[in-house]
């Protein structure tokens, strides 16, 4: 059965609900090998074997949400709470660029004020202004109103990634407070396709309670709505969040369970969506020291090397037992390209990286 399903995916046919979950339940050593060969050989058929770097910027960790997965949420204690000035963020991104990354994400804990919202507008100008447009800008900041993404699109925002987590709307209600809507996240998705930037979502992997079927559906919505990029990575619990003190810290063949989980997800949703951007996760490498590099092999074609000064670092931790939190900028960059290139792969610098299906679905 899974032999025909992934000759049926190699030939680029379509496949059913039915047939995802088939392949994201594969256990069997030699099929995920098959698995994950279909995906790298229809990945370097429609995006090539390049790995695009997102020189990430954590600027703040403040967060008016109040997620129970999240290590930054709202109600932890814990937290040594931070914002970047306006100068840091530029001066990172800035080093993104003269580094050759091509492209930076503004990443931070979710603000809808408007002394945040503009100081995001007057970053984003100036680092578009100061590397004459070239420098691909994805901004990550939560749920926001179609008239702030306009402003952020016209200050020279290229990307927006806002992850859905599940569209399971009972799995969603578990994992989030009452005042939390899945509805309000479709609903700002639509709102940045319509104002024009590279859409980009993703879900989390090994929620408690949730099933095979229910990535399956996840990923038949990535293409529902005709998707352009993809950040999605597996579910580890933070010790000081509602759930992470449900779940206990993972064993090791948790932790191969999850990494395995994780790649599975990436594969399948290449073979379904064939030209988009997929990232390979941080949290691959929070399981296995390669993990990042199994993604790119699975079918991810992203890396988002962490740009934050090394003090702000341990204090912006979404999950447990962050990896590079004692690293510079310049140690990632040497690290990943490194280890990039012994997998037979490329680095794109100097290379926006934009979505092939961007262009293709805009081209027409």
């Amino acid at each position: 059965m899974i032999n025909d399903i992934l000759k049926r995916a190699k030939a680029e046919e379509p496949l059913s609900l039915d047939d995802l979950e088939a392949l994201l339940s594969i256990t069997a050593p030699e099929e995920l090998q098959a698995l994950y060969n279909v995906a790298y050989t229809i990945k370097d058929q429609h995006v090539g074997r390049v790995a695009y770097f997102r020189g990430l910027i954590e600027c703040s960790n403040l967060c008016i949400k109040d997620c129970y997965y999240c290590g930054i949420r709202r109600s932890n204690e814990n937290v040594d709470r931070f914002q970047m000035d306006e100068e840091e963020i530029f001066k990172e991104a800035l080093w993104a660029y003269e580094a050759e990354y091509g492209s930076c994400v503004i990443q931070s804990g979710e603000r809808q004020d408007e002394v945040y919202i503009s100081m995001i507008e007057r970053v984003v100008k100036r680092i578009s202004k100061a590397t004459k447009g070239e420098m691909g800008i994805t901004l990550s900041l939560g749920e926001q109103s179609e008239e702030v993404y306009n402003r952020w699109k016209t200050a020279g925002a290229h990307r927006y990634l806002l992850r859905i987590e599940t569209t399971n709307p009972e799995l969603f209600a578990k994992i989030h407070p009452e005042d939390h809507s899945i509805e309000v996240r479709k609903k700002c998705l639509a709102a940045l396709r319509r104002t024009g930037y590279q859409v980009g979502t993703g879900v989390m992997m090994g929620l408690p309670g949730q099933t095979m079927e229910d990535l399956a559906k996840d990923i038949l919505f990535l293409k529902d709505i005709d998707i352009d990029m993809v950040g999605m990575g597996p579910y580890i619990p933070h010790s000081d969040t509602p759930m992470g003190k449900e779940v206990p810290a993972y064993t090791d063949k948790e932790k191969k369970s999850a990494l395995t989980l994780g790649l599975k997800m990436i594969a399948v949703t290449r073979i379904v969506l064939k030209d988009i951007n997929i990232a390979a996760a941080t949290a691959l490498q929070a399981l296995e020291y390669t993990g990042r590099e199994q993604g790119l092999k699975c079918g991810a074609n992203v890396i988002m090397p962490n740009l934050t000064e090394t003090e702000f670092r341990p204090k912006y931790q979404l999950y447990d037992d962050k990896p590079c939190i004692d690293e510079n900028s310049a140690m990632c960059r040497g690290c990943l390209s490194g280890r990039i290139k012994g997998i037979g792969e490329e680095v794109g610098f100097n290379e926006r990286g934009d979505s092939p299906h961007f262009k293709s679905r805009n081209s027409k």
